[in-house]
């Protein structure tokens, strides 16, 4: 078995504690860190994606794949060109104001990392100024995430995605929202540029709209 098969294997079944040895005898081996990155761990993420969706595993699942991965991209970063693990570009994600749900946040930002994206967390409970803001000093950001994970919190979201819609940078980004209350109806309506139902489709849909 190759070293990067058994990098792929370790972060598939969540072994964070093993990932980084089995990273660094890859690179001793002479294995190429990129293809080390790119197949160890980004094709294994979008597989452990596929798999969560079609009901096979589920969130626990998802997160120590990830965070697997992130043990195995701290033991590559230094041999990496810099720039190729955020190769895709940077996504801001941010809850919107007056909503404190950070888990799905934070699994969507881990899925869109482990796919190639550079992200900016801002956390949560936070008002579209301070998103503005965060794209200002970061004009090479190519999406805006944004999340509500109340009934009670969608006219924020709303107004979040207004307030950047009237911005004269609109045309560089995409926006894509989601939680559990948000539909594609709802996204259409506050004029997103997408809506994802679960971690692994936002990851697929960042690639998708940043290659846009």
């Amino acid at each position: 078995m190759s070293k990067i098969t058994e990098v792929a294997q370790l972060v598939e079944k969540g072994k964070a504690k093993l990932v980084g040895a089995a990273v660094q005898a890859a690179l001793d081996e002479g294995c190429d860190p990129i293809q080390i990155l790119n197949e160890g761990m980004i094709e294994t993420m979008s597989i452990v994606g596929d798999k969560f969706k079609n009901g096979e595993i589920f969130v626990p699942e998802m997160l120590v794949a990830a965070r697997a991965m992130k043990k195995g991209v701290e033991v590559l970063k230094p041999h990496l060109a810099t720039g190729s693990t955020g190769a895709l570009g940077k996504v801001i994600i941010a809850t919107v104001a007056g909503d404190l749900h950070d888990i799905g946040k934070n699994l969507v930002a881990m899925m869109i990392e482990s796919a190639g994206f550079e992200v900016i967390d801002l956390g949560v409970d936070v008002p579209a100024a301070k998103v503005i803001e965060c794209y200002r000093e970061n004009p090479d950001t190519k999406i805006i995430c944004l999340s509500a994970l109340l009934t009670t919190t969608m006219p924020a979201l709303k107004d979040t995605v207004a307030a950047l819609n009237a911005e004269d940078f609109r045309g560089s980004i995409k926006i894509m929202v989601g939680g559990a209350p948000i539909t594609q109806g709802f996204a259409d309506e506050i004029g997103a540029d997408g809506y994802s139902d679960d971690a692994a489709s936002a990851a697929v849909l960042a690639k998708k709209l940043a290659a846009a």
